[in-house]
């Protein structure tokens, strides 16, 4: 989701995007990989000035040993790979814009988080500071690299967003828990425009929180939500219903309190087209997608 609004700005905009792809490539723009296997095509990549990378296992699934041990990988290693990569070109690339999380804080209540704020302890804080150092080569190379950590990003067509959608639109929804876990969003199109300015600018480096500057708790998010749907939303879910569908997911990722400032954003004078979720999701849900 986010990775094609990115491509779809930059090649707008009349930028040359090179896609890795997990199988055989089949358009000129496609650069075969397999993080799995280590291999990547390094000559496809000569010549260019910068790579994002945003590769994951998704995290709203059942956590398993097996899918938390894909969720980890997934993230690692295509990070390690991307980065020894880029560290062997010549010319080098000019930047890394690597993906994390906002998970990187763990549950935090309501503790305001910025970049500055320390790691936490549990399995989804654990694979973002694995995520996050795996772009060491880069770095060493001489490379600049900014780290997007990354909030609940909202879009109408995928993410956590989507899968709101169905039951609200049905007048069945309502908050999760007991409600009071903030949420710390961002909308697609601002997700987009951060990505591209740690793309270009040349002073972002380092960690990035790329969340709005208003996060919301998730009671208020799901009365917004109802309000520009203009449905009810009477019907919580509880804790434990979560806990039966996902297992370890729902307390790690679901029901996790991280109210996220994006501190470093705003002291580069970013500016957010969305600063507030009520204009953020009338965007989304009643305009044209990013």
């Amino acid at each position: 989701m986010i990775g094609s609004a990115l491509v779809r700005s930059l090649t707008r905009d009349g930028h040359t995007v090179r896609r890795l792809v997990r199988r055989a490539p089949r358009a000129r723009d496609e650069v075969a990989w397999n993080p799995d296997g280590a291999a990547i095509n390094a000559k496809a990549l000569n010549g260019i000035d910068a790579v994002v990378n945003l590769a994951g296992e998704k995290i709203a699934q059942r956590w398993t040993r097996d899918s938390m041990r894909k969720i980890r990988d997934s993230r690692v290693a295509a990070t390690s790979l991307i980065a020894r990569t880029m560290s062997t070109l010549s010319p080098k690339p000019r930047v890394l814009v690597s993906g994390s999380a906002i998970g990187y804080y763990g549950e935090r209540g309501n503790e305001e988080l910025t970049e500055s704020s320390s790691a936490g302890d549990d399995f989804l804080a654990s694979v973002c500071k694995e995520w996050e150092a795996a772009t060491a080569p880069a770095r060493e190379a001489g490379i600049r690299v900014a780290i997007s950590r990354t909030g609940i990003v909202l879009d109408r067509h995928g993410g956590a967003l989507a899968k709101m959608l169905m039951p609200f639109r049905l007048g069945v929804g309502g908050h999760l828990g007991n409600g009071r876990h903030w949420m710390s969003w961002i909308a697609l199109a601002d997700m987009v425009r951060a990505l591209r300015f740690l793309i270009d600018s040349d002073a972002a480096v380092g960690p990035f929180n790329l969340t709005s500057p208003n996060p919301v708790d998730n009671a208020e998010f799901t009365r917004v939500l109802a309000s520009v749907l203009r449905r009810p939303a009477l019907f919580p879910v509880p804790a434990m219903a979560l806990e039966l569908l996902y297992g370890p997911m729902a307390k790690g990722a679901a029901l996790a309190s991280q109210r996220v400032l994006p501190r470093e954003l705003l002291a580069n004078d970013f500016e957010f087209a969305f600063p507030q979720l009520r204009p953020a999701l009338e965007a989304v849900l009643h305009r044209a997608a990013a």
